[in-house]
């Protein structure tokens, strides 16, 4: 994670102001949220939509939630998106929530890519890494299960093809 927070960071500010960053944490830091362990609930937060309008996290309680933790740049994260889509797609009793959370710099390229990809999913933007430091996601892709009372469930790292036999199962298991 701290790899990640670092190259972001460096598209943000000159060298010199990073260099002072990693001199002197506290300069650049705010009080921030802790991972969430399993087993623990999410806190309320408000999501800056990216193909909706802003949500607060504690809008989806009532049923189970998906979040995918994804960026534009990365390949994996790409790849398994459109499994999502068919998963969200094929749920027809609604028996759960899929929503993605982009760690995307640029709001507008986050934006491009899910216009590319055609997404129907709603999709968020993570710009003070606030979800990314709550759900743990040190790598990406990131696919987290939480209850209907928002409490985190699994956390899954790595592209998977979330419409298969085997995922779907998971998440059946998961969300009994």
């Amino acid at each position: 994670m701290l790899m990640m927070r670092l190259r972001r960071m460096s598209r943000r500010l000159p060298t010199a102001g990073l260099l002072a960053l990693l001199a002197f944490p506290s300069w650049g830091a705010r009080e921030r949220a802790q991972t969430v362990p399993v087993g623990e609930r999410l806190p309320d937060t408000v999501l800056e939509g990216l193909n909706g309008p802003p949500r607060r996290l504690i809008e989806f309680r009532g049923r189970p939630l998906l979040i995918n933790v994804w960026a534009s740049w990365c390949g994996p994260c790409r790849a398994e998106m459109a499994s999502l889509e068919r998963l969200a797609w094929t749920d027809e009793r609604g028996d759960f929530a899929i929503i993605g959370i982009s760690t995307d710099d640029d709001a507008e390229q986050a934006r491009a890519w899910l216009g590319r990809s055609h997404a129907t999913i709603l999709h968020f933007i993570d710009r003070d890494l606030e979800m990314e430091t709550l759900l743990g996601a040190s790598r990406l892709p990131l696919t987290v299960l939480v209850s209907s009372d928002g409490r985190v469930l699994r956390k899954v790292s790595g592209a998977r093809d979330w419409d298969s036999r085997e995922m779907r199962s998971l998440i059946a298991s998961t969300l009994r």
